[in-house]
């Protein structure tokens, strides 16, 4: 299991781009930690997901 936002998801092997997408997250407008260090947004597809990763997906909203 990959715990994604603090919980239990089963995303193993596939890449971290694939999954945000899967989710519907639009990848300009978030910031995502793995195993506590930032990923560039250009490193997305190229990390697979793997058991026991820690992954935190942070979104920005605008405000006024």
């Amino acid at each position: 299991m990959v715990r994604i936002n603090g919980a239990d998801v089963s995303a193993e092997g596939i890449s971290l781009g694939a999954y945000l997408d899967k989710e519907g997250f639009s990848q300009t407008r978030i910031a995502v930690e793995r195993n506590g260090e930032i990923v560039p947004k250009t490193k997305y597809e190229e990390i697979i997901l793997a058991e026991g990763d820690k992954i935190e997906i942070v979104s920005f909203v605008g405000g006024g």
